[in-house]
């Protein structure tokens, strides 16, 4: 029986989002939030990385932009620790807002770019995401491993703990922890590759190992090389069948003296060109469907050049991943002039 009438027009426009090939109009939605760690300052993020120039910058590609601004989130007054872990309600309700406005974005065709904020806010990002593209694959790009559960994480910050929510393995592994009842595991480890790992705590590294992940420390980048690094990340997530990418990019993932306006630096991380080479590879699949960019802190860094520095950081990453390149515009033959012929050189 054929679909017809809105239910049709719905699951055409899902299953365009999701397998587009290229970024055909972009989101942008804000996430002024920062209750997923301690430190203030990064619920700042959204509104430096569009003063460096975001919504120009994209403005500059072949594609529509629509900036949908920020969302509003509620602190709760009551919201008692659980365990060691502080603010889970609050978290949990804002993850839960930022679900939804990545599947309504991602529903509607656009390619959905999330500004954080701290990294607990992938939580719902990956979530929306998989909503309407439940076959996703998701890039994590980081200092961090971010798959502590509240049993193994030190600090028992959100921040630390986004992929453990996502992950079916960890299902049994992870407690009920208040807010947090509207999600479930959605995610296979399989399905999951992380690069510029450098500060991984002891039980995260059970974890992975266990778990069998996928990863690249900068060891691995290192001794490998980024360009063998994105060849086996895009053929381990995508040889057995072309499907969307989820980019979760933490600002944290490049060398401080790159990005020091952020509020858990690690020394030795990723240079520009590996940075953005990455972006690059990414977006030349064009499998791209979602990202995150988050963890920018204003606040932190030492001063306004420290933030510009980092903010116009973040700017080039999201660009180079929906598609600007560092050969510059394209040019056709036609369109570049004729030499001049040189009279005083041809009497020569």
């Amino acid at each position: 029986m054929a679909l017809r009438g809105p239910l049709c027009r719905l699951l055409r426009a899902t299953l365009s989002s999701c397998q587009h090939s290229r970024a055909h109009s972009v989101a942008v939605l804000g996430a002024p939030f920062s209750k997923g760690q301690k430190r203030r300052g990064v619920e700042y993020g959204p509104k430096a990385i569009r003063d460096a120039g975001l919504v120009e910058r994209l403005a500059n590609l072949e594609f529509p932009v629509h900036d949908f601004g920020d969302l509003s989130f509620q602190h709760l007054e009551k919201d008692d620790h659980f365990m060691h872990v502080p603010f889970p309600r609050t978290v949990g309700r804002a993850t839960q807002q930022v679900s939804g406005a990545v599947s309504r974005a991602v529903g509607a065709g656009h390619t959905s770019v999330m500004l954080g904020g701290d990294h607990s806010l992938a939580i719902g990002s990956v979530d929306g995401h998989a909503q309407q593209c439940p076959d996703l694959c998701l890039i994590w790009v980081d200092a961090h491993a971010d798959i502590n559960t509240p049993l193994t994480s030190p600090s028992g910050n959100l921040h630390g703990q986004s992929v453990a929510f996502m992950l079916k393995e960890l299902q049994d592994k992870m407690p009920d922890v208040p807010g947090f009842s509207w999600i479930k595991p959605f995610l296979s480890a399989r399905d999951l590759v992380y690069i510029g790992l450098r500060d991984v705590d002891p039980g995260e590294h059970i974890i992975m190992k266990n778990l069998g992940i996928q990863y690249f420390s900068m060891r691995d980048i290192d001794r490998l090389g980024i360009q063998r690094v994105m060849e086996v990340t895009l053929d381990h997530l995508l040889a057995r069948k072309q499907r969307p990418i989820h980019l979760s990019f933490d600002i944290d993932a490049f060398d401080p003296a790159l990005a020091p306006a952020t509020g858990t630096p690690v020394n030795g991380g990723l240079t520009y060109r590996e940075g953005i080479y990455i972006t690059e590879e990414i977006h030349n699949t064009g499998l791209l469907s979602a990202m995150d960019l988050v963890e920018v802190n204003p606040l932190l860094g030492g001063g306004p050049e420290a933030v510009e520095t980092t903010a116009s950081l973040a700017v080039d990453v999201i660009a180079s991943a929906l598609g600007q390149t560092r050969e510059g515009a394209h040019v056709t033959l036609q369109e570049i002039p004729a030499p001049k012929e040189d009279t005083e050189q041809l009497r020569l």
